[in-house]
């Protein structure tokens, strides 16, 4: 059975990878962050359960929302470090993963998060991220300097 649907809201900025997967934001304020996706077979692996790669995902994006949260003068945040526990299988086609992201500690230009995804009341994944701050992004907002292929 799957979760109800929650309210969702437009995230800050359009990320067309998040769009393409069906991520939705539920909520962001004060140091914390919820997203979600609703399963379907695209987002499975071989063992016909949710692909790690997106739960990663969920992850990523509620923790860096979560840690944008608390300091909004920042133009983005980028991952610095992560490291995420899985605990069992994210779910089926149907179900519904929920991630959760918490700021806990913010300097100046870093900030660090804790997460988890669940699936309904069984906690699927547990991360913790480290999210350098972004002062501002170039012009055109096509890319950061220094990426492969510069």
């Amino acid at each position: 059975m799957s979760e109800p649907v929650s309210a969702t809201i437009p995230f800050p900025v359009d990320i067309p990878f998040l769009n393409e997967i069906g991520v939705q934001l539920i909520s962001v304020g004060d140091g914390q962050a919820q997203v979600a996706v609703d399963l379907q077979g695209r987002h499975m692996n071989s063992w016909a359960v949710a692909h790690g790669g997106l739960t990663m995902t969920l992850l990523d994006v509620a923790m860096s929302l979560a840690g944008r949260s608390v300091f909004p003068q920042a133009q983005g945040a980028v991952t610095v470090e992560m490291s995420t526990s899985f605990v069992q299988p994210g779910g089926k086609p149907g179900s519904r993963l929920i991630a959760t992201g918490k700021a806990f500690h913010r300097s100046i230009s870093l900030c660090f998060c804790e997460g988890e995804v669940r699936n309904g009341d069984k906690l699927v994944a547990k991360a913790m991220g480290t999210f350098k701050y972004l002062s501002r992004l170039p012009a055109d907002k096509t890319a950061l300097r220094g990426q492969v292929g510069d």
